[in-house]
């Protein structure tokens, strides 16, 4: 099919990319289990190592299964290119890869994934790059924490654990107004919620581990290009403006355009990094997103129901579901997230770390897994396991707090999972 303004979400998540197999009609894409591929002759093969043709070579670089799950990917997400790797995690380290150097900074959100606040406040220094963390809320804060060295903003749209909604057209305009580029972490949110390069989004990364798989079976992760930055505007960012001496002194954005960023993602990132994407787990998530809305809206229908009744809970102290009138980030989910606020928040319960503990023991529904955004209802203490290596000062910054448990709510019976939260929380207030 041909993909377009025409088509709808829900038949772009089952059709995009995907086509019937030429040699076998088969209608499902088949898993390409292969490292290598036959080339026509030395020219083809000249071509394809030249990036004067696009094929496949090596499955480091290129698969036809993962390349059916990077259109579909950038048809959701509304781009024109996508680059798949083995992770969330991977896919934050593609993403700035050609657009950092040593010295460099990116400015982000304290708000946050635990894990990566600890790949940006440690592991990227090895690299000789730095990060400064800014309330995002702080708009004049968020400009002045721009510097010469800056060369990128970062934050997510749906931020974990605490469910907050960032403003992204925003933060948009203070990127665009320094000519940097917007990185936004869209896996809490999905394509279906929030598509962050309709308000100003360079890249979008998702974990696909998450919502976009939605059965807990594979890791992987993504970086969705939007082909609107104008990458030669500066020379802040030479690998994509400036020759390549791996490829001849081939200029990216010269060559490719729109397309710069997801060439340089593959023919230099994924060939160098080597963060490669299995076809198997490329499979797995291609059948995931084929039923993406439908879970969305059931995430979203759920959590509405159980954060409202959580809030008037006697044992709870607050909950963070922007969903909830209640919220200080209400008023953005009409906006940022027109269909709903997600699946994801956090729950402040009267006990502090005691009850925590006692009540995620308790459950019997909810999964206490480090993983969010399954079918299953899962449950996790933040700040003594994925915000743990953080600074007391940095969980309550990232509203992973010692008193709080964080909530994906999945897909099962509202009331179930509300009579389990129920019994929970009465054990563990004795």
């Amino acid at each position: 099919m041909t993909d377009g303004p025409t088509y709808g979400f829900d038949t772009l998540q089952i059709h995009a990319g995907a086509r019937p197999d030429p040699a076998t009609g088969a209608r499902q894409t088949p898993i390409y289990q292969t490292t290598a591929y036959v080339f026509r002759d030395a020219d083809h093969a000249a071509a394809l190592f030249n990036l004067q043709e696009v094929g496949y070579i090596y499955s480091r670089l290129t698969n036809p299964t993962v390349a059916a799950l990077q259109e579909r990917l950038a048809a959701l997400e509304g781009g024109v290119g996508a680059v798949c790797c083995s992770s969330g995690h991977a896919a934050q380290i593609i993403a700035l890869f050609p657009l950092m150097g040593p010295g460099k900074n990116i400015v982000v959100s304290t708000r946050l994934y635990g894990g990566s606040i600890t790949q940006f406040s440690q592991t990227i220094k090895r690299f000789g790059w730095s990060a400064t963390f800014v309330d995002f809320d702080d708009l004049d804060a968020v400009k002045a924490a721009i510097d010469d060295d800056t060369r990128a903003v970062f934050c997510e749209s749906i931020a974990n654990p605490g469910g907050y909604i960032t403003d992204l057209d925003a933060i948009s305009g203070i990127a665009e107004a320094a000519g940097l580029p917007l990185i936004v972490d869209n896996t809490s949110a999905t394509p279906y919620l929030c598509r962050p390069i309709e308000h100003g989004a360079t890249l979008v990364v998702h974990s696909m581990t998450k919502f976009l798989t939605g059965n807990g079976t594979v890791t992987g992760g993504v970086v969705v290009d939007s082909g609107r930055f104008d990458w030669s505007a500066s020379d802040k960012f030479p690998s994509l403006s400036a020759p390549e001496p791996a490829y001849h002194g081939l200029k990216f954005h010269e060559t490719f355009g729109p397309l710069a960023f997801t060439f340089h993602g593959i023919a230099v990132g994924l060939r160098d990094l080597g963060m490669t994407l299995n076809p198997q787990a490329a499979h797995y998530t291609l059948m995931g997103i084929e039923t993406l809305s439908l879970r969305m809206a059931k995430h979203v229908e759920n959590a509405t129901k159980v954060a409202g009744w959580l809030e008037s809970h006697p044992h709870v102290a607050g909950v963070t579901y922007a969903g909830l009138p209640s919220s200080p980030y209400h008023d953005r989910v009409a906006r940022i997230c027109p269909r709903g606020a997600g699946g994801l928040f956090t729950v402040a319960l009267k006990g502090g770390y005691e009850a925590c503990v006692k009540f995620v023991d308790s459950l019997e529904i909810f999964s206490h897994v480090a993983n969010l955004g399954d079918t299953r209802s899962l449950v996790i203490h933040s700040a003594s396991t994925t915000h743990r290596q953080l600074t007391e000062e940095q969980q309550k910054a990232a509203g992973a707090s010692l008193d709080v448990v964080r909530i994906s709510i999945g897909i099962e019976d509202a009331d179930d999972l509300i009579a389990d939260l129920d019994q929970a929380l009465n054990k563990a207030h004795g």
